[in-house]
C-alpha cells in the first residue's frame, strides 16, 4: 500500500488539480503510420530508457501525489517485452483505491495476446487507433500493419469485457469516404468513435502534414448532412469534445488542437519513456525526471522535481503557428482551385 503523504494534490498555478497522467512506455512500434513515423526509423538506446521498474517508481509517485488516473501509450505499448509485468504492478494501485483508471491507447495489434491479462490487471477499457476499415488503405498508411490482426484483436478485447473507443485521424484524400461508414459500423460493433484532427506540425515534415489537414468543422457539417448533432457536456478527463447522434444514440468525440483551445481544465501531464515530463502538449517546456529517479533510491528529490515541474505548467498550449501554417496553405489552396 502506498503511504499517505503529508501534502498529496498536484496542483498548478493556475489552481488546476493534476490528475491524469500519461506514461510513454516505449518508442517503439510495429506500425510505421505516415502522419506519426518514418519508415525507417531510429530508436533509442536501452539505456536511455525508463526500465519497468523505474516506470513502476515514477507512475507510484504521481499516484502518491494525487494522480488517479494512468494511461499507457507508446509508440505502441503492447510491444514492449514484459509489458504485463509492468500492468500487474499497476493494478495494486487499483486494488488499494489510489488509482481510479488505467487504462490504454493502442493500435490493437497485440490486443488478441493480452486482452485476457489486460482485463485481469484491472484494465476497463482501451482506445484503439484505426483509421480506415478499408484493407488495401490500412495497409498503406501503417505501412507494416494488417486491418484483419487489429479487427480480431479488438473482438478479443470486447470478449475479454473491456470496452474499445476507436480513434480515427481525420485526414484529407485518405478517409474522407469513409466517414459514415466508420461512425455506423462503430455503431453497430458498440463502440465510441473519436475523431482527431491531424496537426501539421513535427518530424514528418510540414508539407505532408499540411496536405492531410482535415478541419473537423469541415467533418462535423458534413456529418450534420445525415445526423442531427446534440452537444453533450460529457468529459473523461481528456481534450474530446462530445456530441450525440440523435438519429442512432450513440456518441461521438472531437479533438480539436487547433479549432478549439482545450486548456481551460487541464488536469493532465505526459512522461516519456525516457524519464521527460511534458507539463503541456503544446509547449517545449520540460522536467527531467530521469536524473533524480537514478540518483537516489529515496523518493524526496523526485517529488521535488515533479512538483517543481508541475509549478512552471503552462495556462495553456500554442499552436498560433500552426494555424496561422494551415489558414495560409487554405488560403493558397482557395485561389489555386478558384475557391
Amino acid at each position: 500500500m502506498i503511504p499517505a503523504p503529508t501534502n498529496p494534490a498536484l496542483v498548478d498555478p493556475f489552481a488546476r488539480p493534476i490528475s491524469y497522467l500519461r506514461v510513454s512506455v516505449t518508442d517503439r512500434c510495429d506500425f510505421r503510420c505516415t502522419y506519426c513515423m518514418a519508415e525507417n526509423m531510429t530508436f533509442l538506446p536501452k539505456a536511455e530508457l525508463l526500465s519497468l521498474e523505474e516506470l513502476d517508481r515514477l507512475c507510484s509517485t504521481f499516484v502518491r501525489l494525487g494522480v488517479e488516473k494512468l494511461r499507457i501509450t507508446g509508440g505502441e505499448p503492447l510491444v514492449r517485452r514484459g509489458i504485463m509485468t509492468f500492468f500487474r504492478a499497476m493494478s495494486r494501485h487499483l486494488e488499494t483505491g489510489s488509482l481510479r483508471e488505467l487504462t490504454l491507447t493502442t493500435n490493437g495489434s497485440q490486443l488478441a495476446r493480452h486482452a485476457e491479462e489486460l482485463a485481469a490487471c484491472g484494465v476497463r477499457r482501451v482506445n484503439v487507433s484505426l483509421d480506415t476499415l478499408d484493407p488495401e488503405k490500412f495497409a498503406r498508411i501503417t505501412r507494416w500493419g494488417r486491418l484483419n490482426q487489429v479487427l480480431d484483436g479488438i473482438r478479443a478485447a470486447r470478449a475479454a469485457g473491456l470496452r474499445v473507443k476507436i480513434n480515427a485521424v481525420a485526414l484529407r484524400g485518405f478517409n474522407e469516404d469513409e466517414l459514415f461508414r466508420l461512425v455506423e459500423w462503430c455503431g453497430g460493433e458498440g463502440h465510441d468513435l473519436t475523431f482527431i484532427e491531424v496537426m501539421p506540425m513535427g518530424e514528418m515534415g510540414e508539407d505532408t502534414r499540411l496536405h492531410q489537414y482535415w478541419s473537423l468543422n469541415d467533418l462535423r457539417a458534413t456529418l450534420a448532412e445525415r445526423y442531427s448533432l446534440i452537444e453533450l457536456s460529457d468529459r473523461t478527463g481528456g481534450p474530446a469534445r462530445y456530441v450525440r447522434l440523435a438519429q442512432t444514440g450513440q456518441r461521438l468525440g472531437f479533438i480539436t488542437p487547433l479549432t478549439h483551445n482545450f486548456c481551460e481544465s487541464c488536469n493532465r501531464v505526459r512522461l516519456t519513456c525516457t524519464g521527460e515530463l511534458f507539463m503541456c502538449l503544446g509547449q517545449e517546456d520540460r522536467a527531467d525526471l530521469r536524473q533524480p529517479l537514478r540518483r537516489s533510491p529515496d523518493d524526496a528529490a523526485l517529488e521535488e522535481a515533479i512538483r517543481a515541474a508541475i509549478a512552471r505548467k503552462p495556462r495553456g498550449h500554442d499552436f498560433d503557428y500552426s494555424r496561422r501554417t494551415v489558414s495560409g496553405q487554405m488560403s493558397r489552396h482557395m485561389s489555386h482551385t478558384g475557391g
